[in-house]
């Protein structure tokens, strides 16, 4: 099974930077679920869309549910240009203090992300 990055595609930052990856994954190694324009897709793996919104979620090889950097780290080790960043992170054991820091980027990116006059698609039914 391939990873599986379920990411917002609404939102401007989220789509620049997942792009650049897509653009770099010539070999399809890593499946991308834009949840912004298909929030059903979550509800398989039993994942909230506002969760989802929130935080990047993902869905590694062994088919487990990740939340935040392990995220980063997947798709880092499944791109040749990054792959020595994902060991560089792993062999430092940063994965701990780079998760807390997303965590607080995160919580900005979605407060700003709600502040915007658009739709989030909670009200959708999925």
């Amino acid at each position: 099974m391939k990873p599986r990055i379920f990411y917002d595609g609404g939102c401007g930052l989220c789509q620049k930077e997942i792009y650049h990856y897509q653009s770099l994954d010539k070999d399809g190694a890593i499946e991308w679920v834009d949840i912004f324009k298909n929030p059903q897709t979550l509800h398989v793996h039993s994942i909230e869309y506002m969760d989802a919104m929130a935080v990047l979620h993902g869905i590694n090889k062994n088919g487990e549910i990740i939340k935040g950097v392990g995220n980063f780290i997947s798709i880092w080790q499944n791109i040749d240009r990054y792959q020595w960043l994902a060991a560089c992170i792993l062999r430092l054991r940063l994965t701990g203090v780079l998760q807390w820091c997303y965590m607080h980027f995160a919580k900005w990116r979605f407060k700003k992300r709600m502040g915007q006059a658009c739709i989030l698609k909670s009200d959708v039914e999925h």
